[in-house]
């Protein structure tokens, strides 16, 4: 049986609704991936199918995840079943809306036109975007509650839910608060069309980065979003990377250990996000720090590597002198 046989048969155990919706999500950015070459209308120098791809992909691993992190719960199932299911249909109507938009060659979001297009798109988000905020809420409040795994997983997930609301929120903020004064834009048909608020500080339509289309001459919030959205990943990953490498470093078989190890890793993430969300708001592209900013990420360097090696130092000591316990004893 190889790993794909077995990664298919563990997904049937997992939330069905969110697996439904991950598997839409991909097929929405294949197909959005089609469009990049067979359609040649633009947005803002950007393809019209860009975005929808772009939301189609983070959509698609995000609700995937969440498909598996429910089935770790021993308690609260039933409410977690519900709450992804809640996920899955706010996630499809949003990214439904998104689409809709290509479709038509206009904006999504801070459209603030009359015409039907616009009006169905401002309908769904108004219905949507919620839902996806508090449904992370709720499930990480489940998460809090109770044992999960070893204590490394755990904290992983912790910490990762907890950035994932944060990015959220992040993306509320981009979704008018941040934004400047009305302006109206050309869309992809050549027709005028007002857009009131914005995703980026400083130049509101900031653009220039390769693929994710992050700009280059202003803050941008979509970094700090894209970097909170995604956090569970990356330290679910190190806490996978740590179980892997403690069955041949048995200073890392303690799960404390590991744990505080992935502790770091999530303090290291939360300060690099903070950065993100303080540069942005600062009106600075992500390519382009100023000195405050490189010192900033200095310290939380610093700060992380210090405790990773703190927790390392003490682990080997510790099972260095088990060691030497143990042959005192056979002695």
């Amino acid at each position: 049986m190889n790993v794909l046989t077995r990664f298919g048969r563990a997904v049937r155990a997992w939330h069905r609704p969110l697996v439904g919706h991950a598997l839409l999500m991909f097929g929405l950015a294949v197909v959005s991936a089609v469009g990049l070459f067979a359609d040649d209308r633009r947005l803002l120098g950007e393809p019209v199918w860009a975005k929808p791809m772009k939301f189609g992909v983070a959509m698609g691993v995000y609700s995937l995840t969440l498909a598996w992190l429910l089935t770790r719960l021993t308690r609260g199932r039933r409410a977690g079943w519900w709450v992804g299911t809640v996920f899955a249909v706010a996630g499809v109507l949003d990214v439904g809306a998104v689409t809709w938009a290509a479709a038509h060659g206009t904006f999504s979001h801070f459209n603030r036109d009359t015409d039907d297009v616009a009006r169905t798109v401002q309908t769904v988000f108004s219905f949507g975007i919620m839902p996806l905020l508090l449904a992370t809420l709720v499930i990480a409040i489940l998460l809090l509650i109770q044992r999960t795994g070893d204590r490394a997983l755990e904290r992983a997930l912790r910490a990762g839910l907890g950035l994932a609301f944060a990015g959220m929120v992040v993306a509320l903020w981009l979704s008018g608060s941040a934004g400047p004064a009305p302006r109206t834009e050309i869309d992809a048909n050549g027709h005028a069309v007002s857009l009131v608020g914005a995703h980026g500080v400083g130049d509101p339509d900031g653009h220039g980065m390769f693929l994710t289309n992050w700009s280059t001459t202003g803050g941008d919030l979509r970094v700090p979003h894209f970097a909170g959205l995604h956090a569970i990943q990356v330290l679910l990953a190190v806490a996978a990377v740590l179980n892997v490498l403690a069955t041949r470093r048995a200073w890392l078989r303690a799960e404390r250990v590991r744990a505080r190890l992935v502790g770091a890793a999530g303090f290291g993430y939360a300060g690099v996000f903070t950065i993100l969300s303080w540069q942005a708001a600062r009106g600075q592209s992500v390519l382009h720090p100023d000195a405050a900013t490189l010192v900033a990420f200095g310290a939380v360097a610093v700060l992380t590597l210090a405790g990773a090696a703190q927790v390392v130092t003490a682990a080997r000591r510790h099972a260095g002198a088990a060691v030497a316990l143990g042959v005192r004893g056979a002695g």
